[in-house]
């Protein structure tokens, strides 16, 4: 069942936690071009873990005709005003590809805040520090199109209906342009630890690439990577193994 968490458009809340109250918080941030609902697998098999919090996008699903913040600030912002009732409670933070960006940049405000969050997990994200211009977002609809297949992130057969292309265009190319025109800001070492998952043959973020965010943190740092491309956490098996992955991670951020 879909909740609209605290009021907020922002926040879906899938699955009740096993723990009200008692368990962690941890706060999925999608990829480019993605939906609350892609993570729901993942929110089901993490409740027994923490309160598992998926961020909706505007300009998709439920949220189709609102205005798409087409910068990482813009989405910041939202994404920030929306998890102030959990302030206060042990947050993790999780983004995949695009979402790890955006985790990253709310984890440099909550920490400039004196909230740090218990810790970060990025997923299928090279290193903030390694920067390559990218213009997708520019181009047309079928070059824009062409890249979401590359990465099997849809299915070949959605993309070609019409009226679902013209559903998620408006918000995959407002997404891109929020990726792509996003520079890293010089700024202090993290104080949270950083988990890093990674899909071993991912074109868009490689080992050595993904290994970089190892510079970013004064803190404890943990990489893992699976079998896999750039959604290597979609389906099983390693479905299951990036849930035990997370599971841990949850433990260690939040131990004592």
């Amino acid at each position: 069942m879909t909740a609209v968490a605290q009021g907020s458009p922002w926040i879906r809340r899938f699955h009740p936690p096993a723990h009200p109250g008692a368990a962690p918080v941890l706060v999925v941030l999608p990829h480019a071009g993605g939906s609350a609902s892609f993570y729901f697998p993942l929110s089901r098999d993490l409740a027994a873990h923490a309160e598992v919090l998926t961020v909706q996008y505007p300009g998709r699903q439920e949220r189709l005709g609102e205005p798409i913040p087409d910068t990482v600030a813009g989405l910041a912002d939202g994404v920030e005003r929306a998890l102030a009732p959990w302030r206060g409670r042990p947050l993790v933070l999780f983004g995949h590809s695009m979402g790890a960006v955006l985790a990253y940049e709310l984890t440099r405000r909550l920490e400039a805040a004196g909230e740090g969050p218990s810790g970060l997990i990025v997923s299928g994200r090279r290193s903030p520090l390694i920067h390559r211009d990218e213009d997708v977002h520019t181009q047309g609809d079928d070059a824009l199109l062409a890249r979401v297949h590359a990465l099997s992130g849809t299915d070949a057969g959605l993309l070609a209906d019409p009226e679902f292309r013209a559903m998620i265009l408006p918000a995959l190319r407002s997404d891109y342009r929020a990726i792509e025109t996003w520079r890293h800001e010089p700024g202090p070492l993290l104080r949270t630890p950083v988990s890093v998952l990674c899909g071993e043959s991912d074109p868009r973020a490689s080992v050595a690439e993904a290994m970089g965010w190892r510079e970013l943190t004064g803190a404890a740092f943990t990489f893992r990577g699976f079998p896999g491309g750039h959604f290597y956490l979609a389906g099983q098996p390693q479905h299951e193994a990036v849930v035990r992955a997370v599971a841990e991670d949850l433990a260690a951020f939040t131990a004592a």
